[in-house]
């Protein structure tokens, strides 16, 4: 499949969030309607990208997969005004470890499942954010739902998709798992 990009960004051998931050300050300099293509080879960018495109006004086209390089394709929106958005309700680690105490809880770790396996919050539910939209009946719409990847970004996705699904509660938890310095487990 032949594809014709105006620009193309090498995010190969860099791991979340760097490919979305590149990817984000290469649409600035590109005009509207031009297509970027992303080289990337972690595999959590495939629904990172997706899913920070439509935050952002951006058409995500899709992604080719050739060997262990994923090539993703994103068009720059036409509409110069486009406010990438953010989820409104934000909570710290801090305020995180203290709704740990109470029973009507959920964390959900949105990271890979290789991440949430070898350190992730005590009973934290493990839904990766590519498989959020399937999984979503998963999480019990009666709690508050406390979402964490390991910088602030995947969560606030999707913290946007759970409550574009009428979830009331959500919030997403920042600086994340980078920053966290509270008990932690494994699945090892």
């Amino acid at each position: 499949m032949d594809i014709k990009t105006d620009f193309s960004l090498d995010a190969k051998g860099l791991a979340c969030p760097m490919p979305i931050v590149r990817t984000k300050k290469t649409m600035k300099d590109i005009e509207a309607g031009q297509v970027l293509e992303v080289l990337a080879t972690d595999q959590g960018s495939k629904a990172d990208l997706a899913a920070w495109a439509k935050s952002a006004g951006h058409q995500f086209l899709g992604t080719i997969e050739e060997g262990d390089v994923l090539k993703h394709y994103v068009r720059k929106s036409s509409d110069e005004d486009s406010q990438e958005k953010k989820h409104p309700n934000v909570v710290s680690n801090d305020d995180l470890k203290e709704a740990l105490n109470h029973e009507d809880t959920l964390v959900l770790d949105v990271r890979e499942s290789a991440e949430y396996a070898f350190e992730h919050i005590p009973g934290a539910t493990s839904i990766p954010l590519g498989e959020l939209d399937e999984r979503a009946g998963e999480v019990d719409e009666n709690k508050q739902v406390y979402v964490v990847c390991r910088t602030g970004n995947r969560s606030d996705m999707a913290a946007q998709k759970l409550t574009e699904k009428g979830f009331k509660t959500v919030y997403n938890v920042v600086p994340g798992m980078s920053e966290w310095s509270f008990d932690t487990t494994s699945n090892q």
